[in-house]
């Protein structure tokens, strides 16, 4: 009577390769590298999305980085408005 019993699921005892043995968190969560220092995630609005960035830009340890991203921004800025047909002579008086 094999027919009418039921097989018994295989089990298991797998643990991940790089699991800590302290047994901190889920080891199956997969979680970004930076999600701790940023606090523009989760959020809901986008008002609160905008000052949180914003906030993360003002307090940035590297302020290099923050000019270099100026910088880029108003290159692209100013090459958008060539490629729009803005004239650009109220600049240069």
């Amino acid at each position: 009577m094999g027919l009418l019993k039921l097989r018994k699921n295989k089990k298991f005892s797998y643990t991940p390769r790089f699991y800590d043995d302290k047994g901190e968190g889920n080891p199956f969560e997969i979680k970004h590298k930076f999600d701790e220092h940023r606090a523009s995630l989760n959020n809901s609005g986008l008002k609160n999305k905008f000052n949180n960035a914003i906030n993360d830009y003002k307090h940035n340890a590297d302020k290099d980085a923050n000019r270099r991203v100026l910088i880029i921004a108003g290159i692209l800025i100013l090459v958008f408005m060539l490629i729009i047909g803005f004239d650009l002579s109220i600049f240069f008086s």
